[in-house]
């Protein structure tokens, strides 16, 4: 018989300009996770608003906009610091360091470090598989991904396929930033026949009319529309002009495409 899946709450907020900040609550337990810190204060509020406990922080990257909070929001709390061996002396205050395939307990909840490296080297995404949610930090974003900072695009692409591999359909997936609008515009030029995107591209630009969050999205929406996790499908690879290449030379050419897209 399959253990039933734990009760969770989620609450998503902004943080800085464009971040975003996520707590999971585990009410029979108590216990409660974020994932990154980027302003101490948004969190604080959040957790006053909801009045629940911080037990844990799981740490996706160093960036400092994911990371700038943590220091005071551990002296309010008391949480545990989780973060990957690779941002050591990067990450301060960290209790834990996981390597790749670990796996951390918070509570009643289980969550899986994925190594995805590219934007940073010490890059994971959390994976909470009996709660259908993962956090990928800057690596995948809503019809995008993140920029290949300390990596390079053969890492990235493999941290892409990892996930795309891995995460079932059904995954919400939250992400560090709202960049849903500026990757839609970029996404249907490179594959401007998906009837998927265009739809999504609608979507995306009534929520943000309306200054709705465009996040979580899901596994199943980011494999319909993203054309990052597409390198390997021929309409994306006609497209750029790279009919029957490696995905991850396709990849490349999108990367580089979109650090220059001024649309």
């Amino acid at each position: 018989m399959a253990t039933a899946a734990p009760r969770f709450e989620i609450k998503q907020f902004p943080c800085l300009e464009d971040n975003f900040g996520v707590l999971i609550h585990l009410p029979d337990s108590g216990h409660t996770v974020a994932f990154d810190v980027p302003a101490f204060e948004p969190y604080r509020d959040a957790l006053k608003e909801t009045g629940w406990k911080l037990t844990d922080i799981l740490i996706t990257h160093h960036h400092w906009d994911h990371v700038e909070g943590v220091t005071p929001l551990k002296e309010l709390t008391g949480a545990r610091v989780v973060a990957s061996a690779i941002s050591r002396g990067q990450v301060a205050d960290v209790d834990l360091y996981v390597e790749d395939g670990d796996k951390v307990m918070v509570g009643e909840l289980e969550f899986q470090a994925i190594g995805t490296p590219g934007h940073t080297l010490d890059q994971i995404s959390w994976w909470a598989p009996a709660a259908k949610f993962a956090h990928t930090g800057d690596t995948l974003f809503a019809i995008g991904c993140g920029r290949v900072m300390e990596g390079d695009m053969p890492m990235m692409w493999a941290s892409l396929d990892r996930l795309a591999r891995k995460l079932p359909a059904d995954t919400n997936i939250y992400c560090g930033h709202e960049y849903t609008l500026a990757n839609a515009r970029f996404a249907v030029t490179v594959d401007p026949h998906n009837e998927a995107l265009a739809n999504r591209v609608k979507e995306v630009e009534a929520l943000r009319a309306a200054g709705k969050p465009t996040l979580p999205t899901t596994m199943a929406l980011e494999l319909a529309t993203n054309p990052f996790l597409r390198a390997g499908d021929p309409d994306v690879q006609k497209a750029v002009g790279m009919p029957d290449a490696e995905p991850a030379a396709v990849f490349g050419e999108l990367r580089s495409r979109k650090d220059s897209f001024r649309g």
